[in-house]
Formats: structure tokens, sequence, C-alpha cells
């Protein structure tokens, strides 16, 4: 898993990546479908910049792939390795929460 991080993994560009890859991995979608499901799930409003910068990190690193499309709307879909990124984070995610809950309940 460090490996991983290190060499490809979303800590370079951070949280929007990570709430791109968490809306694709219940299915393909384009920019305005995953801005609404990440603001519906998370609360986060991913501004037009933010989105688009992380898409197009996420493609170069293999993280989505762009699917074809007759619309000007491109859908994007995860991909095996993006699947892996986002359980890699979310387990260290995960950690964070519960040394932080932890420190919490001592005081």
């Amino acid at each position: 898993m460090a490996r991983f991080q290190r060499d490809e993994g979303l800590a370079r560009f951070g949280e929007p990546g990570v709430l791109v890859l968490l809306s694709l991995s219940d299915g393909a979608k384009h920019g305005y479908a995953i801005t609404a499901d990440v603001l519906e799930q998370t609360g986060v409003r991913l501004g037009p910049g933010t989105l688009y910068g992380s898409l197009t990190k996420l493609v170069e690193r293999g993280l989505i792939a762009a699917l074809p499309s007759d619309d000007r709307r491109r859908p994007y879909e995860i991909t095996a390795a993006g699947r892996a990124a986002l359980a890699a984070q979310l387990a260290t995610w995960s950690r964070v929460i519960q040394t932080g809950q932890s420190r919490l309940a001592q005081a």
C-alpha cells in the first residue's frame, strides 16, 4: 500500500480526486452528475475547475477512463486501479478517523 501511495497515489492532489472516485464507484457518470452525487453524499461542492482538473489527473493516472459518448457530456468510469486507490485511501482515512475519535474521547 505505501508504494502505491508514493508512486501513483491520490495524495498528490487530495480530496477532490477521492470524492470523484467515490462517486464513480457505483457507476459511470458525466461531470455534472459527479458534482451532484458528491454534493448529495458528502455536502462538498466541487467547482468546475476542481472537478475537471481532478478528472484529467485521474485519467492520466489510469484511475478512471472516459467512455465514448454521442453527447457533449462525457461519462467516466472507475478502473480496477481506481478501485484499489480508493480502497487504500479510505483505509488511511479510516485510521485517521479512529485515531481522532480515540483522542477526542480521552480529552
